[in-house]
């Protein structure tokens, strides 16, 4: 399970906002392989870097070319001292998309928050019959008091299909103390020139669709 530490990387930018958590925060992204989760962890981790926050990443990269599932553990605060993610320890879990929901639910702690990309992806498991889908996976979700966002849906409108990831981003940062300033100048830094724009109002859009103001 590779890890890195974001602020080591961030070290030579000024940090723009200090941040201070009650703690340590733990984010947890899951999805399938080549939906962007390592990318939507790497802004996480700059927003949190540049708000002088010690952060620490680690990522468990699955088959993509198989459906494998891919998450992202991301640990900050004024000092991060383990990456362990044990089941409960999650104050907020992003899934790309709804199954993978499901699976991590055992990660989100108590009164923890999950965000959910509104699309189901039907597992290999479950295509060539070793598993069954849920009967009814709204209906979980719903349980799990997730907040689901039409994050594909979005990305099209803005006229960027691939930026679902930065749409979950973007729903991500009403959970987190980092002003969308600093979220929107890792994004400008960390995407392609070309699509900095778009991606952006992904961002915004996924803000909004997650219950903030504008």
């Amino acid at each position: 399970m590779p890890h890195y530490t974001a602020s080591d990387k961030a070290a030579e930018v000024a940090v723009s906002e200090k941040v201070q958590l009650d703690g340590t925060m733990t984010v947890l992204l899951v999805g399938v392989g080549g939906q962007g989760t390592i990318l939507a962890g790497s802004l996480l981790a700059m927003a949190a870097a540049e708000a002088g926050l010690d952060v620490k990443v680690s990522e468990i990269h699955g088959m993509s070319q198989r459906g494998g599932s891919v998450s992202t553990v991301v640990r900050m605060g004024e000092k991060v001292d383990s990456m362990v993610a044990d089941p409960g320890c999650a104050d907020v879990i992003v899934a790309f998309e709804s199954m993978e929901a499901l699976r991590a639910q055992e990660f989100l702690r108590e009164g923890g928050k999950i965000f959910v990309n509104d699309e189901v992806i039907v597992p290999v498991s479950v295509a060539i019959g070793t598993f069954d889908m849920p009967e009814d996976v709204d209906g979980a979700l719903d349980e799990l008091g997730a907040v689901k966002i039409p994050a594909g849906q979005i990305a099209r409108e803005v006229g960027s299909p691939r930026s679902t990831n930065v749409v979950l981003v973007g729903a991500l940062s009403t959970a987190l103390p980092f002003s969308a300033e600093a979220w929107e100048d890792a994004i400008s830094r960390r995407v392609p020139p070309k699509t900095v724009e778009a991606n952006i109002e992904a961002f915004r859009q996924g803000r909004a669709a997650a219950g903030a103001e504008a």
